[in-house]
């Protein structure tokens, strides 16, 4: 009887951690999966599912390096804080150096690695701390990324689509449109038709830049017709 005593009380006593891991591990995956959902909307290269299992991750490495530690008398942070660089390896690879010294990707890093620090917070059991931050993040990638763009403090790169009769005059004519910025094509793509030539470019500057080279474009008579393709490798 004492036994089955014992056997019982461990067992609820395993039952009731576990249920406690398992919730860590669901509020990791809403908090990551906020945060995934914002980058996903954007179109970045690590959305929804990266966000999420980077959250999930770091929380369950946190509650293993608790568990283990009181299992085996170890460190209680030793797997726990190898998940820094870990993240830094994964952010290093979503970074990407561009033509023309351009580099992007240090934003969907840098949330990387802060989508991390709540997945550990969830693990450790500080709710409060994760939610905040969570919300934090979610404040600054929203609200912060609009207004750098309205104030126009950041570049970004916009690809663009017009068709006209001749290469040569359609090129002219952008050339003469972006002069008004002092600005140059990137990644000129040229396609024949037996209707009219479609020229495709990409353009850096400023978000009202890229509205007064659209309006220019747009009052030339020489086109055919100009169509914005939206921005490209943006944040």
């Amino acid at each position: 009887m004492p036994l089955m005593q014992h056997t019982y009380d461990v067992l609820q006593s395993e039952m009731s951690a576990a249920g406690i891991s398992l919730l860590r591990l669901m509020l990791a995956a809403v908090l990551g999966g906020a945060i995934g959902l914002e980058r996903e909307f954007k179109h970045r290269p690590a959305g929804l599912r990266t966000n999420l299992f980077i959250c999930v991750g770091a929380a369950m490495y946190t509650l293993l390096s608790d568990a283990l530690a009181l299992k085996f008398l170890g460190d209680h942070t030793r797997i726990a804080a190898q998940i820094i660089p870990g993240i830094g390896f994964i952010g290093a690879g979503s970074i990407l150096h561009n033509r023309n010294n351009l580099i992007t990707g240090i934003t969907s890093a840098a949330t990387l690695f802060v989508v991390a620090s709540v997945g550990m917070a969830v693990g450790g059991g500080m709710y409060v701390t994760a939610v905040f931050g969570t919300a934090l993040i979610l404040f600054c990638l929203f609200l912060l990324g609009n207004a750098e763009q309205r104030l126009n403090l950041k570049l970004t790169v916009h690809s663009y689509e017009v068709t006209g009769a001749s290469v040569e005059d359609i090129k002219a004519e952008v050339n003469r449109a972006l002069e008004c910025i002092h600005a140059m094509m990137d990644n000129v793509l040229v396609a024949e038709t037996r209707q009219h030539v479609r020229l495709q470019f990409e353009l850096e500057g400023t978000n009202k830049e890229q509205k007064q080279v659209l309006r220019v474009l747009k009052q030339s008579s020489l086109f055919e017709s100009v169509t914005p393709l939206g921005p490209v490798r943006s944040e």
